[in-house]
């Protein structure tokens, strides 16, 4: 390319020598050739700005140092970046540890109200329905003063929540019942087992396969709960099957949950107030037929005579706990994986159990307490197969 723009640059030697040539003046008019005094210009600015092409044939190799930074000097933009990155990581750690936090002692809150308020007025079908009723109202409010952004939905979301809220309704009011009937302790017991419904019915409804190591997990789980429950004092077989019925009831929740809200832009609070509203409207007329208004009257005038104007309080924590702490596990669940869910959920049991053997002072037995652990320690060994 060089030597082109160089032959381009100089005259005809001919032209030079015999400018009045006839072949010239026999050109065409359409035929005309740059004067000698521009020519020198293009010359000098093909040679003045040359393509580099030359440099192909170069031996020395050609560094290209636009396209890549030296590596060697250090960076102060991708410095502040892993800085900022990192701060951001630990305070998401931070974050979930205060979900956590706040999910276990609100739930621990909940069912030492509960547990009082089933003592003294033991109607679980209406206390079950306060409680829905309670979340559902802060929720509203929430919404109605903006505190929180009220969710899009359609017909098509209310319709694929409705298995959801029948299992979450079911598995509510049957862990309520048992836990009217037996201690705090011996319902989470029970409920501990969980995971073992959760493979069975995957197993045998859904077709799904797990690893040895998940099926081995459910023996320590299964034979806990079993010599928890043969050796528990105060043993009723209601509220023992009023725990199984919830285990039951929540797996086909989450099944549901997991099937059917698959792409749905709902938060996990907004998500836990439409299924608390509409497991309320499932459960009200349930709660009518089974107790009715001149029970719960009846009741209420009892347990105000015995325990006094402090009922009223236990009755509006128990129901305001009990929305908290479910609306708090949702929120975490937007931020953690299910793995580490069941870890937190598992830990969870842990504090509702020994809080409750305490403040309430059930008697436990060695054997019991040995039961206890060994389904727990199941139910931890079930989280880590699953990984």
């Amino acid at each position: 390319m060089v030597l082109a723009a160089k032959q381009i640059g100089f005259t005809n030697p001919l032209l030079r020598r015999n400018p009045s040539s006839p072949l010239l003046q026999r050109s065409p008019p359409s035929l005309s050739f740059p004067s000698t005094t521009d020519l020198p210009k293009r010359t000098v600015l093909a040679l003045s700005k040359p393509l580099h092409l030359s440099s192909l044939t170069s031996k020395s190799p050609v560094r290209c140092e636009a396209y890549e930074a030296d590596k060697s000097e250090p960076q102060p933009i991708d410095a502040a970046a892993a800085a900022a990155e990192t701060k951001s990581e630990a305070a998401k750690k931070l974050k979930i540890g205060v979900y956590f936090a706040t999910w276990w002692a609100l739930n621990v809150v909940f069912n030492i109200y509960n547990k009082k308020v089933l003592n003294a007025y033991p109607y679980p079908w209406l206390t079950s329905t306060l409680s829905l009723a309670a979340g559902s109202l802060m929720m509203l409010i929430s919404w109605a003063v903006g505190i929180v952004e009220t969710p899009k939905t359609d017909f098509d979301f209310w319709k694929t929540l409705f298995p959801v809220a029948v299992a979450h309704t079911i598995g509510h009011v049957a862990a309520t019942v048992s836990m009217s009937k037996v201690a705090v302790s011996f319902t989470h017991i029970i409920k501990s087992g969980e995971p073992a419904f959760s493979v069975l019915v995957s197993r045998f409804l859904l077709g799904e396969t797990f690893p040895a190591s998940v099926y081995l997990s459910l023996i320590p789980i299964i034979g806990g709960c079993a010599l928890s429950a043969l050796t528990e004092l105060n043993f009723n077989m209601t509220g023992f099957m009023g725990a199984m019925i919830s285990n039951l009831a929540f797996v086909f929740r989450n099944i549901f949950s997991k099937k059917g809200m698959k792409g749905k832009s709902v938060s996990g609070m907004n998500y836990y107030a439409c299924l608390s509203m509409l497991s309320l409207l499932i459960l009200t007329p349930f709660a009518f037929a089974v107790e009715g208004p001149q029970m719960w009257a009846d009741g209420w005038q009892k347990a105000l005579s015995d325990i006094g104007p402090q009922f009223v309080g236990w009755v509006a924590a128990q129901s305001v706990f009990y929305h908290l702490y479910n609306q708090v596990s949702y929120m975490s669940l937007d931020q953690i994986s299910p793995l580490t869910f069941s870890v937190g959920n598992t830990m969870k049991r842990i504090s509702v159990i020994v809080s409750s053997i305490i403040i309430f002072r059930t008697p436990v037995q060695p054997v019991n307490a040995l039961g206890a652990a060994i389904a727990i320690l199941g139910t931890f060994l079930y989280s880590q197969a699953k990984l």
